[in-house]
């Protein structure tokens, strides 16, 4: 028999019991679809939780003192992270680092809707929009002359320029009082990511030059420090060497923590490893299901066509040709419900675009490949058993059966 002749019986089996043959191959484009999905699924939670801790600073380190139970308040005073430190940072490392940049805190009362409110004061410099990734949404960010020549402007959040003058652009060029004086609002930002009010800045805040802001502190404390590194590289031995700086530039015994995101980002990475093994196991088993409804189907289909397999038999048909053509209706059925699965599991990530422009989902053509060849190979192995049956009917009892 040639193949195409078991092609052609295959397709004739098949279209005389549609309906059983359509539910069959449910379960295979199930299956089929659950593992390109589940391909999708993992490479987009791996890039969007990368992409988050990414977006808080690229190759950053920050560094901040840590107080001792047994220090006095001057040696506090005089161990905290200074300006003079963050420059020694940009001389000394300056081949290995992009930026350096701190933040200095203060908090101070101001008027909203008649009401006073706590209103969070950082100050610092121009390289602090580059280290931590924030987007100016509505004029501009500081520049070297506002901090060198300690101008009175001011750049709100996007919450508190909302809340005082009603959208960005109607904030850019409004003055703000803060601890007496009158600062002109020069722009708007958000951080590029959302960290929740766990990093230094929170919904409303105020950022002004760290030279001005020196003048309502009473004592000099940058907190935290950060550096942006030039290669990922590069992160744990700037890490290394910016402790050690601090630690030189200050009196014995002074504890500084300086931290980066290569452990979080390395924890994020396994997790999303873990993720992908849990859920290709499912979509595997989903896969082993749907072969043993193949397997069953093919089963009853070999009883139901006993007496068919003696008349092939009677007639000629070798007991390789009979393997031969169930195993090809096993293999039909299994690819059909896989292409299918395929084209659904596609479609899916390709229609999210059609709603949201900016969400980009990766499609991987690999799982496209597997999911071909899985499918083709699930169809053979589980229509092996039923094909293996039907060949070794012996022709004679195959005639009498009822």
């Amino acid at each position: 028999m040639q193949f195409t002749e078991a092609l052609s019986f295959s397709f004739q089996a098949l279209r005389q019991n549609k309906v059983r043959s359509m539910l069959t191959g449910l379960g295979m484009m199930i299956g089929t679809a659950s593992v390109i999905l589940v391909v999708t699924i993992s490479l987009t939670s791996q890039s969007y939780i990368l992409e988050q801790i990414e977006g808080v600073g690229s190759n950053m380190i920050f560094a901040s003192y840590e107080v001792g139970s047994q220090q006095s308040s001057a040696e506090v005073t005089a161990d905290f992270i200074k300006v003079a430190d963050i420059q020694a940072v940009r001389d000394q490392l300056a081949s290995r680092i992009v930026a350096a940049t701190g933040i200095e805190s203060n908090v101070d009362s101001i008027f909203i809707n008649g009401r006073e409110e706590r209103l969070l004061m950082l100050g610092s410099d121009e390289y602090y929009k580059q280290v931590r990734n924030l987007q100016v949404l509505a004029g501009r960010f500081f520049d070297v002359s506002d901090v060198s020549l300690r101008q009175k402007v001011a750049l709100l959040t996007e919450k508190l320029a909302k809340r005082l003058y009603g959208s960005q652009n109607a904030a850019i060029g409004q003055t703000i009082k803060l601890r007496g004086l009158q600062f002109t609002v020069i722009g708007t930002f958000k951080e590029k990511v959302e960290s929740f009010g766990q990093s230094e800045l929170n919904a409303e805040t105020v950022l002004i030059p760290i030279t001005v802001q020196k003048y309502f502190i009473r004592v000099e404390r940058i907190d935290p420090m950060y550096v942006q590194v030039r290669t990922p590289e590069e992160v744990e031995p700037v890490t290394l060497q910016v402790k050690q700086l601090l630690e030189s530039r200050h009196r014995a015994g002074a504890s500084y923590k300086v931290e980066n995101l290569t452990g979080i980002l390395n924890a994020a990475k396994s997790i999303a490893k873990i993720l992908s093994l849990v859920l290709v196991l499912v979509s595997t088993i989903a896969l082993v299901i749907s072969g043993i409804g193949i397997m069953n189907i093919m089963l009853v289909t070999v009883t139901e066509r006993t007496r068919e397999i003696g008349i092939r038999m009677a007639v000629g048909a070798s007991r390789r040709e009979i393997l031969i053509q169930f195993l090809t209706e096993a293999t039909l059925i299994s690819l059909a419900g896989g292409s299918v699965g395929i084209a659904v599991g596609v479609a899916v990530p390709l229609s999210v675009r059609l709603f949201a422009d900016n969400i980009q989902i990766p499609i991987s053509f690999w799982s496209i490949g597997i999911a071909f060849a899985v499918s083709s190979v699930v169809g053979l192995v589980f229509g092996m058993l039923p094909a293996s049956r039907a060949s070794k009917l012996n022709p004679t009892e195959a005639l009498r059966y009822e």
